[in-house]
């Protein structure tokens, strides 16, 4: 750990930002200023959790050997030793995240496949799996966007993790996610196959550069859904954006007034288009190495099977879980682990 994160050249980088900080005129400039403070936050926590995570793992000796006179201690130690391991996977993760945009927020998009209202009922499953992974992550998590079902479920959803490596992390969850249970909505109670699609795009301070033509734009305003009061319910403030030379549509509905649901939106939009970018970008760079690689949206990376056995399966890795309860109730690290470190490789 120390030869892959220098804590030396960690703690200089901080003070040189510290400095840049620190110098005449510095808050002018106040996008330079963001970038500097943001950058300098995240070398802070990472150097300042290095230390402790090296100062506690110094500590397992001692208190190994007094475990050894007493027996009693040998809980705390071993307590203690699955606190370090958690908190090293947590900084070996960061070595992982070497993308343009690892690091930043991310927008994550799910919508229902085919299978009606089971995929419907599905995509919503999925919605609240991946949200409760980014709180349990430490994540913030807002909701900015959901389309209910005809009769159960959602439509689609979009949701905003703000966080270091969000975007990073959350590339793991990226393609098609298969489950396979006895139907709820059929009375036969048959096992159903249900879909549901993760997006995942980048969230980053000059996405504004982006140039975007109005007139590839089709903007529809409609009434929001969800939760608002009055407001809400008898006004247009939702706003859905087309971007016809792509097709990408975007839409949100979590702010009051339709201006701030266009903004919204259009930050929405830019995010996705980069990804799009992004995506062709790999595919070339895969195409040239002679890999053959599926990187599009489309690809079925995951199953979670409910009958007639409980596994979730990761179709990239072979990772697996047989707790499937505990999986859909957020458990998602090891599969986004196993994921990353065969990406790196």
């Amino acid at each position: 750990m120390r030869t892959t994160f220098d804590p030396a050249a960690l703690s200089g980088r901080v003070d040189a930002l510290e400095h840049e900080m620190g110098a005449p005129g510095f808050w002018e400039d106040q996008d330079r200023a963001a970038q500097v403070s943001a950058e300098h936050a995240r070398a802070t926590r990472k150097l300042s959790t290095y230390r402790e995570l090296e100062r506690d793992a110094e500590d397992l000796e001692p208190l190994a050997e007094l475990a050894e006179e007493d027996p009693t201690l040998a809980q705390e130690l071993e307590d203690q030793i699955q606190g370090v391991q958690e908190r090293l996977d947590r900084l070996e993760e960061e070595r992982l995240f070497s993308g343009r945009y690892d690091s930043g927020d991310a927008l994550v998009a799910i919508n229902a496949g085919a299978g009606g209202t089971d995929a419907q009922d599905w995509a919503e499953m999925l919605l609240r799996m991946e949200m409760r992974w980014a709180e349990k992550r430490g994540f913030g998590v807002e909701l900015l966007e959901a389309s209910p079902g005809e009769e159960a479920g959602i439509k689609s959803a979009t949701f905003l993790v703000k966080g270091d490596n969000a975007y990073g992390l959350f590339g793991a969850e990226k393609g098609v996610h298969r489950l396979v249970r006895l139907s709820p909505f059929d009375a036969a109670h048959r096992r159903q196959t249900s879909f549901a699609g993760v997006e995942v795009s980048p969230v980053v301070a000059d996405i504004e550069e982006l140039d975007i033509d109005d007139d590839d734009l089709q903007i529809d305003t409609y009434r929001a859904s969800g939760a608002g009061g009055q407001h809400v319910n008898k006004t247009d403030s939702a706003v859905r954006i087309t971007h016809k030379p792509t097709g990408i549509v975007v839409q949100c509905q979590n702010e009051r007034s339709q201006s701030s649901n266009k903004a919204e939106a259009m930050t929405m939009l830019r995010s996705k288009l980069l990804e799009l970018e992004e995506r062709k970008r790999r595919e070339e760079i895969a195409r040239e190495r002679g890999e053959a690689q599926d990187v599009n949206f489309g690809s079925q990376i995951r199953s979670y099977v409910l009958h007639p056995y409980s596994m979730v399966k990761d179709h990239r890795t072979d990772y697996e879980m047989g707790d499937t309860a505990r999986v859909l109730g957020g458990d998602l690290d090891g599969f986004a682990r196993s994921y990353l470190l065969k990406s790196a490789k």
